[in-house]
Formats: structure tokens, C-alpha cells, sequence
């Protein structure tokens, strides 16, 4: 009888962003496999939102191209892989978003005690009028997508 060897997927690993697919959504591949990862914690502005274009834009000028490490949080019901992502210089994408104004902390699922952190650097994009809270009433996506 033979065995069959499924591996797990690795839940780090190190590779070239190949793809920006929305403003939330990258892929890397792992091991040559294309994997698309959600950013952790976050939620950027759809593209038909304002701010959905420009958050795009800045999601791929921060990372398209360049050498990242990606940590599995977990799984979505899509069956995307949930991570947080590191560039080589030691910034993380997801926060580095959230402080340009581009997403908002996702509180329902940010629950790693990095997510302290980010609620304050929210909290001071928010105060700034960075990003999206240059609008006055901005909508976060999920009241956006009930609408």
C-alpha cells in the first residue's frame, strides 16, 4: 500500500510579491506555488470607495516586486492564507497601510496583541486626516458592502 505525502502549508515563509490583487490582497509565491495572502487585521477601501484606488496604488508601490516574509495567521473562508507581511527592511505591510490611512483595523478578527498597536496607529491616522480619514464621514467596508 502506498502512502500519499500531502505537506502542510508553511506557516512562514520568504518569497517575491508576484501580484497586488485589491488593496488588501497580495500574492507570494511559496515554493514556487503562487499563494494569495490576505493582509492580517486589516480592511482596505473597496475600489469603487473612495480611497479604493489610491490604497491599491500604495499596496503596490510598498511591496510589488520586493522580497517579503509571510507569518500564516490562518485561513479565510475563501481559503485564502491570512498573514502578516514583512518587508526585508523590517516594516510590516499591514501596519504600514493603517498609518498611511488606507484601511481600517479589522476589530472583529485582529486579535494578536500586535493589533494594540495598530488600534493606535489608526487611532492617529485618524486624528491626522491621513488616507481615507480625509473624508469626512468615511464608511468602513463592511457597512459599505450591507449598503
Amino acid at each position: 500500500m502506498a502512502l500519499l505525502f500531502c505537506p502542510l502549508p508553511a506557516s512562514a515563509w520568504t518569497g517575491k510579491v508576484v501580484g497586488i490583487s485589491d488593496r488588501d490582497t497580495i500574492t507570494v509565491p511559496n515554493e514556487k506555488t503562487p499563494i494569495k495572502v490576505r493582509l492580517y487585521g486589516i480592511d482596505c477601501p473597496e475600489k469603487a470607495q473612495a480611497f479604493g484606488t489610491r490604497a491599491k496604488q500604495f499596496t503596490s508601490d510598498m511591496c510589488f516586486g520586493k522580497v517579503v516574509d509571510v507569518e500564516t495567521v490562518d485561513t479565510d473562508r475563501y481559503g485564502r492564507t491570512v498573514g502578516i507581511v514583512k518587508l526585508e527592511d523590517g516594516q510590516i505591510v499591514n501596519e504600514q497601510i493603517v498609518r498611511a490611512g488606507f484601511a481600517w483595523l479589522y476589530h472583529t478578527y485582529c486579535k494578536k496583541p500586535v493589533c494594540l498597536e495598530w488600534k493606535r496607529i489608526e487611532d492617529e491616522a485618524r486624528s491626522e486626516k491621513r488616507g481615507l480619514w480625509m473624508d469626512r464621514e468615511p464608511v468602513a467596508l463592511w457597512e459599505w458592502r450591507r449598503e
